[in-house]
């Protein structure tokens, strides 16, 4: 017989929870989260106001608004979920290292040799059970030896553990874990550990060995079959798992296939079901701890250059290179200086980074004086491998580090040191011969320089500007004399037509006076213009400036 002991944790209102954490304003009302299926809006998560006025998941939302007239809906943020979600499983490391995310609403922990930590699996469920009602969730837990058990436990044995936000917690199980501060913990002196487990809790945890016993009151779908399969079994009067665990296997498998007896074989502990715990995030930061207080520039630029090296060395075992940069100044008075810079590409260079840093130690102010320093890595970016040249090949590899605009990178990185790297942009040709949509403005820090523009069919203005009226002749001939900005003009040279149509696929306002024929025209002023005559396909006729040459 296997020792292993699994807990599973399912929280069956993420979603609605996440969002009243978020916003007090949906504390009182029902609320219901919900995401577009196969082209409907459902329901996927609700909060205890909402599932009290029969709202569920799963439920269309025209339905769920007409059960419940004050419903509030909103839109499901999976991202955010999934981050949340990432947060718990931080905190269920308190209770056993191995801790997997069950995607989208459900953590599994293998407690095995951990549980007593806590004076056992039924004190352990109770301050499971305290620390989401402080953080005001609802949780369903489950204790057995197989995964599969204990998932079944915790979704369909016991009472629903919730959280009202008025303080109380929802059932009689519930609130008898609010009295817990004087029992947690006076077994750690040397006292036996209290076994005191409720009603709820007896059928949401399979003592060692128990599983066929737990598992055999509990309905097909604790098995995690797919809906088909429960429809199936269902139909045939096989209700319950202990109406499956007496059936011939091979039959079983012959009739629903081979998935439904793997899931017996799994939740009897027959099959392997190992907790693959989630692989823990890359870290990167580096500290110095000083004998004494510093506050000189020079000596905190010291500490950077002992920083730095180490910082660099760890991204490059990573093959990561740093895209932003975060240095922490310490005080004596407790206090926290923060510079944050960063790098137009990413790099593990410390010599690249210590200029950038340089220039922004005058903003920390050193107070009574600074004891320790932290240099953090707060967004990497995956750098690729350089090969090393020797002599024949150094030419070329000047040329191609030239190629490769490092200089301009470091530029770049000073310039947004001290004006925000958000604010420096560089225009991207684009594929459209709209002349407004020629080119499109990216930031330079997440870009590359764009190389090969392609050349016009004409000359375009230096200045284009938002159509304005030109006084001349409708009868689309190139006039002599038009009048422009309250001057008359005399034309002395043009060049074209040009012809532009519009893109017939957008609605574009300034494009409703369908094709134009565009000239480019020198005036007895001086002034070079380009000019169109709109040929009216929505709107009148009529001639227009659209920008100016030098």
């Amino acid at each position: 017989m296997s020792n292993r002991r699994i807990l599973s944790l399912w929280f069956p209102r993420l979603g609605a929870d996440r969002l009243m954490r978020a916003d007090r304003s949906h504390a009182a009302g029902p609320l219901a989260v919900v995401d577009e299926e196969r082209n409907t809006q459902v329901v996927t998560s609700v909060n205890l106001a909402a599932s009290q006025a029969g709202v569920h998941v799963g439920q269309p939302v025209r339905d769920a608004h007409a059960m419940c007239g004050g419903l509030v809906a909103r839109a499901r943020n999976r991202t955010s979920e999934a981050r949340f979600l990432t947060v718990l499983r931080r905190w269920a490391g308190k209770f056993s290292p191995w801790v997997a995310e069950e995607v989208p609403d459900a953590l599994t922990i293998d407690l095995t040799g951990c549980a007593h930590l806590f004076g056992g699996e039924a004190q352990l469920l109770a301050v499971i059970e305290a620390d989401c009602a402080d953080m005001e969730l609802s949780v369903r837990a489950g204790i057995a030896d197989t995964l599969g058990a204990a998932w079944a436990l915790a979704r369909f044995a016991g009472a629903e553990v919730g959280f009202d936000r008025s303080g109380d917690a929802i059932d009689q199980e519930a609130r008898a874990t609010r009295s817990r501060a004087g029992k947690r913990r006076h077994w750690t002196k040397g006292g036996a550990a209290p076994q005191v487990v409720t009603r709820a809790q007896a059928g949401r945890i399979a003592a060692p060995g128990q599983s066929y016993g737990a598992l055999s009151p509990l309905p097909v779908a604790a098995l995690r079959l797919e809906p088909d399969v429960v429809v199936q079994l269902n139909r045939l009067g096989l209700r319950r798992i202990g109406d499956l665990l007496g059936q011939p296997r091979a039959a079983l498998a012959r009739r629903f296939g081979k998935g439904l007896v793997l899931r017996l074989d799994q939740a009897m502990g027959s099959a392997a079901e190992p907790v693959a715990p989630a692989k823990p995030t890359d870290h990167f930061a580096v500290r110095l701890t000083l004998p004494e207080p510093i506050g000189l520039e020079d000596d905190l630029l010291a500490g950077l250059d002992r920083m730095l090296p180490r910082l660099c060395e760890k991204l490059d075992q990573k093959g990561l290179g740093a895209r932003a940069i975060r240095l922490e100044a310490h005080r004596t008075d407790q206090a926290t200086e923060v510079i944050d810079i960063g790098l137009a590409r990413p790099s593990h260079d410390p010599y690249r980074m210590r200029p950038l840093l340089q220039m922004k130690l005058a903003q920390i102010d050193a107070g009574f004086g600074i004891d320790m320093l932290r240099l953090v890595a707060i967004r990497t970016e995956p750098l690729h491998k350089t090969t090393k040249t020797g002599h024949l090949g150094a030419g070329r590899a000047v040329r191609d580090r030239l190629a490769r605009s490092s200089a301009l990178d470091d530029l770049l990185g000073r310039i947004g040191a001290r004006v925000g790297l958000e604010g420096i942009t560089r225009c991207h040709p684009s594929s459209s011969h709209i002349p407004e949509k020629a080119a499109q403005t990216l930031a330079a820090v997440w870009s590359d320089p764009a190389r090969d523009w392609p050349a016009p069919f004409a000359p375009r203005p230096l200045t284009l500007c938002r159509p304005e009226l030109v006084h001349a002749s409708e009868d689309g001939d190139l006039p002599l004399t038009f009048r422009w900005r309250g001057r008359d003009q005399a034309v002395q040279s043009a060049t074209g037509p040009e012809r532009i149509a519009p893109e017939w696929w957008l609605d574009e306002p300034d494009w409703r006076t369908g094709v134009r024929d565009y000239w480019a025209v020198t005036t007895d002023r001086g002034e070079r213009l380009w000019i169109y005559y709109g040929h009216g396909a929505a709107l009148s006729p009529g001639w227009f400036c659209h920008g100016l040459f030098g």
